[in-house]
């Protein structure tokens, strides 16, 4: 069966991606209004996300922000698959980094750097940072089922100077690094863990919930530096990213994982249409 979803999608695919720009946004609008008024994807789990983060805000509010969702939603779809269509120049003139100086100097004083951010905004694009730096760069990702789609978008993911590992690899992996060499490792760190009854609770977005912790333990684990991505969208289909390091204040057990949701909470307020709604972040909270 995957097999058969995989040969009838991937032309689909490669068409989205051979588009040109000023075209990709109406297959996008288009998807957009299948999966909000049509198909209505995941739409109580996003009804339901929005209501018991936002229970001040009137429904015509919630409703606003659902619908932005799913266009953003439709975008970043669409614009992950245009990625394996995108040259460097592309890239680059669409997906800007604001100070990538902050990272350069901290590779300078030969340290390999975790750039952490939340599912917000394009955070797959980010993954083409490896044009602006040295060194080799690896994105953390969770293998889909299939394995068809599974190594396509590791395909799509690697075609800017990125590698990819498994997040159940990843500690293998860190034992094997080369000291002489520079390495960054992207983690996308705000979903929920999966062992949930010996996870690490605080709140997000004003509830408690168990927290990943992975990007801090290996931080600690092998000396990483930590900077955390502050994606915004500028325009449709442009993006920029500034970079903030997160410091070891040594008041917990968990001070970068505090800051880290601090600072993605900021980012989900200032825009909430492109948080990742649709996503079961709250399925276990915490009543203690």
């Amino acid at each position: 069966m995957h097999s058969i979803t995989f040969l009838i999608l991937y032309p689909v695919i490669i068409f989205i991606a051979l588009l040109p720009f000023r075209l990709i946004y109406i297959v996008s609008d288009c998807l957009g209004f299948l999966l909000y008024r049509v198909f209505k994807y995941r739409f109580k789990m996003v009804r339901k996300n929005l209501r018991l983060v936002f229970p001040n805000k009137s429904i015509e509010e919630i409703k606003k922000i659902e619908k932005d969702f799913y266009r953003h939603f439709a975008d970043i779809t669409i614009e992950s698959i245009k990625a394996l269509g995108m040259n460097e120049n592309q890239m680059r003139n669409r997906y800007k980094y604001v100070n990538i100086e902050l990272i350069k100097n901290i590779q300078k004083k030969k340290k390999n750097i975790i750039i952490i951010c939340g599912h917000y905004s394009n955070f797959e694009w980010l993954l083409s940072i490896g044009y602006n730096l040295k060194g080799n760069g690896y994105g953390i990702f969770t293998p889909m089922t299939n394995k068809y789609f599974n190594s396509l978008f590791k395909r799509i993911r690697m075609k800017h100077k990125a590698y990819m590992i498994s997040r159940y690899k990843v500690k293998d992996f860190m034992t094997t690094i080369n000291p002489k060499k520079n390495y960054f490792f992207g983690f996308a760190a705000d979903q929920s863990p999966r062992k949930v009854g010996k996870s690490y609770i605080n709140y997000f977005l004003g509830h408690k919930v168990p927290i990943f912790t992975g990007a801090e333990r290996f931080s600690k684990d092998y000396d990483l530096s930590v900077v955390f991505a502050d994606i915004t969208r500028t325009n449709r289909g442009y993006y920029k990213t500034k970079f903030i390091e997160i410091v070891d204040q040594n008041d917990s057990n968990y001070s970068i994982t505090d800051q880290f949701l601090k600072l993605l909470e900021n980012q989900i307020y200032r825009d909430p249409s492109q948080y990742f709604w649709s996503h079961n972040r709250f399925k276990h909270l915490s009543t203690d």
